[in-house]
């Protein structure tokens, strides 16, 4: 018998603590910046409504998250950016942000845009950590990620999506021949990692809507 979960939204047609996710997915959907996130009890739920949905944002509610150290120990460089790509649906509202992995501390965080896939927002988050990291004239520190399309696409510095250009995309295309051209104009490096989740948990800047 699946766990019973509860629903808090932040921001969306109606805020609030719901029970299931058929009323909670009501208020979200089509709901461009919603934010909103599943807890595994009434009183995790009521306790995070009343507070900063970033201060959840990155974290995994659902099992025990693992100490700084002990990560350190199993080999994570705590002093690395970590970069995820949130998308309701396939395309639908895509959104990416990067954590410094050791404070938690979001560095940026870009979107929502309307019909995107994760895979590109896994794609742009590590360009714009690359370039952020480029700024901070930080070429040392690497960057984590759990995506191994990401990881190949940066390489090859190209986005080898499959979604078609629309209207609606537009801005999300702009941004894929921005991160194009700044890869093939510029130098880095910093190491891409492969963020482990099945030894190190969900990656910090995980979204946290599983």
């Amino acid at each position: 018998m699946a766990k019973k979960k509860y629903y808090v939204v932040w921001e969306g047609l109606q805020p609030g603590v719901y029970d299931n996710w058929e009323e909670a997915g009501a208020q979200v959907k089509g709901v461009h910046g919603a934010k909103y996130k599943s807890f595994a009890s009434k009183s995790d739920a009521e306790k995070a409504f009343k507070g900063n949905y970033w201060n959840y944002a990155g974290t995994d509610t659902k099992t025990i998250k693992k100490s700084k150290p002990e990560l350190e120990k199993m080999g994570v460089i705590l002093d690395s950016l970590a970069v995820d790509a949130a998308c309701s649906g396939n395309p639908g509202d895509m959104e990416y942000q990067g954590v410094h992995v050791r404070t938690g501390q979001q560095i940026f965080h870009v979107g929502p845009f309307p019909e995107g896939t994760n895979n590109i927002g896994e794609f742009l988050g590590l360009v714009h950590a690359l370039a952020w990291l480029h700024q901070q004239n930080s070429p040392h520190i690497p960057i984590y990620t759990d995506s191994k399309n990401a990881q190949a696409w940066v390489k090859a510095k190209k986005c080898r999506t499959k979604l078609e250009p629309t209207l609606q995309n537009a801005p999300i295309f702009e941004l894929i021949r921005r991160a194009e051209h700044w890869l093939a104009t510029h130098h880095f490096n910093n190491k891409i990692l492969k963020w482990e989740t099945d030894k190190w948990g969900e990656i910090p800047a995980d979204f946290g809507r599983k």
